[in-house]
């Protein structure tokens, strides 16, 4: 399989686009493992309605939104985790993990990336996109939830994957994604407003939080940079 050249500095505002670039998305039969509100999934079956996507997530009440939102054709969705995926052996094509297996339990990962694998068919891909720990935006996002360790321990988990010999690398990426936010407020809703975890601010933490987005927000009109990684693993 031959893959295009990328370079490090690249910003990526479609990572469907890219995902396409490494792995054509044509006929896949695609799980995405840790699904979240599955955009890009949904995106994917506009876009490619030839493939099907099972999405799994673990986080109930994430779940239960995604059942209760207008369906998509081509796409289901299972509630379960990466460590013990419900279905047989060589079932798809490709499994996504989008920002997702850094929020795997530290003792569940290689699991889950077993599972993964076996879930795979033979010569079937495995798409990793992880943030990695460093930037202004990361500066901010660190006071209330600093992801250094679990973020270090996904990557150390990958590597263990290929060094099993159950995989092929076939490719690590780094990329830049532009996050843009119209005001401390913006950033507040939006780090707050999931599902898994309780992030509302204390008032004193919300005055650091305040206090440092202001220092190290960009210029105006500008955005944040989310530093990415990927890494697209084969399985042999």
């Amino acid at each position: 399989m031959e893959i295009p050249d990328f370079t490090p500095t690249d910003i990526v505002t479609d990572e469907l686009a890219l995902l396409n670039r490494l792995v054509p998305l044509h006929e896949q039969r695609i799980i995405e493992i840790g699904c979240g509100a599955a955009y890009l999934s949904r995106k994917l079956l506009t876009a490619y309605p030839a493939c099907t996507v099972t999405g799994l997530e673990v986080d109930e009440a994430q779940h239960a939104k995604n059942l209760a939102a207008p369906p998509v054709p081509g796409l289901t969705f299972i509630a379960a985790g990466a460590q013990a995926i419900p279905f047989d052996d060589a079932a798809f094509d490709l499994a996504i993990m989008l920002k997702s297996l850094h929020h795997v339990p530290l003792d569940g990962m290689d699991q889950g990336l077993a599972e993964a694998r076996r879930v795979l068919k033979p010569g079937g891909h495995l798409y990793v996109s992880e943030p990695v720990f460093t930037g202004p935006m990361n500066e901010i996002v660190r006071l209330f939830n600093d992801e250094q360790a679990v973020r270090h321990a996904a990557y150390q988990a990958v590597q263990r994957a290929v060094a099993s010999g159950g995989w092929r690398a076939v490719v690590e990426h780094h990329f830049n994604v532009p996050v843009r936010y119209a005001d401390f407020e913006d950033f507040e809703r939006r780090m707050t407003d999931v599902t898994y975890a309780d992030r509302r601010f204390s008032p004193a933490m919300r005055e650091r939080v305040r206090e440092r987005f202001e220092a190290l927000k960009p210029p105006p009109g500008e955005p944040f940079i989310r530093p990415m990684r990927v890494n697209l693993l084969q399985k042999t």
